[in-house]
């Protein structure tokens, strides 16, 4: 399943780096850039959620938070937050039922693995409406962040 502009963003439950639980519904009444990422510690994910670090301050302006996904493990995910310094939440979505739900995710990817979440990036309303959708085929494509800042503009 494809999810669009206009979409009811689905909502989910994930634990996060600190291992608490989250969910999307937490943040009703702001803004979501929902990123999913394939693996931490890896050159092009790694670029990406530097890049939204660096630019947190655009974001916190735009009353958008940044929910990062991938299928990695808490623990895993609390180590590359550390390291990176992130200063946004990281989700393990371990059991992939998330990224699925979003169709953003590969079935199969590189050296075997199955099951890994795509490069996508979805910009939820404060009232859990998809304004902006893009699922990467590629892995080593970043997200149109231009377009993602574009969106968030038009909803302030």
């Amino acid at each position: 399943m494809t999810l669009k502009s206009g979409d009811k963003a689905p909502n989910f439950t994930l634990v996060s780096s600190e291992t608490k639980e989250i969910s999307l519904s937490d943040y009703e009444g702001k803004n979501v850039v929902l990123l999913f990422f394939p693996l931490a510690f890896t050159g092009v994910c790694t670029t990406e959620l530097c890049t939204m670090r660096d630019d947190i301050a655009t974001y916190n302006n735009m009353n958008a938070e940044i929910l990062a996904v991938s299928v990695d493990s808490p623990f895993s995910l609390g180590k590359f937050k550390e390291e990176q310094n992130l200063n946004f939440v990281l989700l393990s979505d371990f059991n992939k039922e998330v990224s699925r739900s979003y169709g953003a995710l590969y079935e199969d990817f590189v050296l075997g693995l199955k099951g890994v979440s795509k490069r996508s990036a979805f910009v939820i309303d404060k009232n859990g409406t998809i304004r902006y959708a893009e699922v990467l085929e590629n892995a080593g494509e970043l997200p149109n962040f231009v377009a993602v800042r574009e969106t968030l503009n038009n909803l302030s």
